[in-house]
């Protein structure tokens, strides 16, 4: 049986995820703000959970409904046959999100959601579920936009970027879904070489090793929030998880690099516990020492920025950024990630396709460098003669 569901994501990875979904099969794809709407039976709950790279959890709604105060959520939620959903003897968590003029508390809504469903049960068998803020059996989520209410139950759990391969972070580690839909965004599917000159803990390296061999991201963990709902299908999930068939063959190599052998160390541990330790190979070298590579290779990195480096020397950082792509990265192309324009100025390249993209709460832009040898004007030239007269001259 059909039902619908909603996958949420960062602003900026909307169309990403919906084509993950079409490639799942998903049924009903409508894209909206930081979320994508699907429908799909049960198996593809577990798929979406266990297989989207771009998706921060999946909800499953069970009413939609309009209410001006409190009191008429109280009341719709109050309606709602909970013994489908909740059993009496199981915790309950509640998670509400609120954009409207009406409502100006999320707390104060999830406290109304809470007391109608715990009410809901004492009235009816004089016993209540118990609220856990910590690893509930049940999350139920609560989304209002000015009058306009869903009522979700929340199959992930803990967000879905917590892969379960991270033993250790940097500061201000890259997000796993986001670094995921970096790498989509740049189109790199294992297709050649890739670089991260400044991968930190390693996310770029590991989210790539997992898209090159179509490693599921859901391998890793421990436990999903539909695993403890009372349908649970355990035959159905198992087949999903050891369902290993799509996995693939990867020819080339992933490089990570980085000055701070602190974070070559757990860069380390982290590409050991993913169990990508064959394809990537991890260097500590400042970007300064980084040389033209010998392979056809892709480049996607985010450096430091915004307040976690002083701003002459964030600067100075980015010159030697764009020193070193035109320099050492000739032939090949380069996405950068970053914060300010002051930044991508200090780069001093065109950058091609600029990507808006929000890292945490920063607008953050993903921009896209393609570096020629030559002049640009004389590379176009001769693409375009190319494909007008492919004769053995301009090969």
């Amino acid at each position: 049986m059909n039902f619908e569901m909603i996958a949420k994501t960062f602003q900026g990875l909307e169309e990403v995820l919906a084509q993950e979904l079409t490639n799942l099969g998903a049924n009903d794809i409508e894209i909206g703000r930081r979320m994508v709407s699907f429908t799909g039976d049960k198996e593809m709950m577990y798929k979406a959970n266990f297989n989207l790279r771009t998706a921060i959890r999946i909800l499953k709604p069970i009413k939609h409904f309009t209410a001006k105060d409190a009191d008429e959520v109280y009341n719709q939620i109050k309606a709602i046959a909970w013994e489908d959903y909740l059993d009496v003897n199981k915790s309950f968590a509640v998670d509400a999100v609120v954009y409207s003029d009406e409502f100006r508390h999320s707390k104060f809504v999830s406290y109304k959601v809470k007391d109608a469903i715990v009410d809901y049960f004492r009235e009816k068998t004089d016993k209540r579920p118990s609220v856990r803020i910590n690893r509930p059996d049940m999350q139920i989520h609560i989304h209002i936009a000015q009058t306009k209410c869903t009522l979700a139950l929340d199959s992930s759990g803990e967000s879905l970027h917590r892969r379960g391969y991270r033993q250790e972070a940097t500061e201000a580690p890259l997000n796993e879904v986001l670094a995921a839909g970096m790498i989509m965004l740049a189109g790199w599917n294992g297709q050649c070489d890739l670089i991260d000159p400044m991968c930190g803990s390693g996310t770029i390296p590991i989210e790539a090793a997992l898209i090159a061999r179509n490693i599921a991201p859901g391998v890793f963990r421990k436990e999903f929030a539909f695993e403890k709902w009372s349908d649970f299908d355990a035959d159905l999930f198992d087949n999903i998880y050891n369902d290993d068939s799509a996995e693939r063959e990867f020819e080339h190599k992933i490089y990570g690099y980085d000055n701070s052998s602190k974070a070559c160390e757990i860069a380390t541990h982290n590409i050991k516990a993913a169990g990508v330790s064959k394809d990537v190979i991890l260097k500590q070298q400042p970007f300064q020492h980084f040389e033209q590579p010998k392979e056809n290779a892709l480049l996607i990195t985010n450096p430091p920025y915004g307040e976690r480096i002083t701003s002459d020397d964030l600067l100075g950082l980015y010159q030697m950024i764009g020193e070193r792509l035109k320099h050492a990265f000739t032939g090949n192309t380069a996405w950068v990630l970053s914060y300010r324009d002051e930044c991508f100025d200090q780069i001093a390249l065109k950058a091609t396709e600029k990507i808006p993209l929000y890292n945490g709460a920063l607008e953050c832009q993903f921009r896209k460098y393609e570096l020629f040898g030559g002049k640009y004007k004389e590379h176009k030239a001769l693409e375009a003669h190319e494909t007008v007269e492919p004769n053995e001259e301009t090969k």
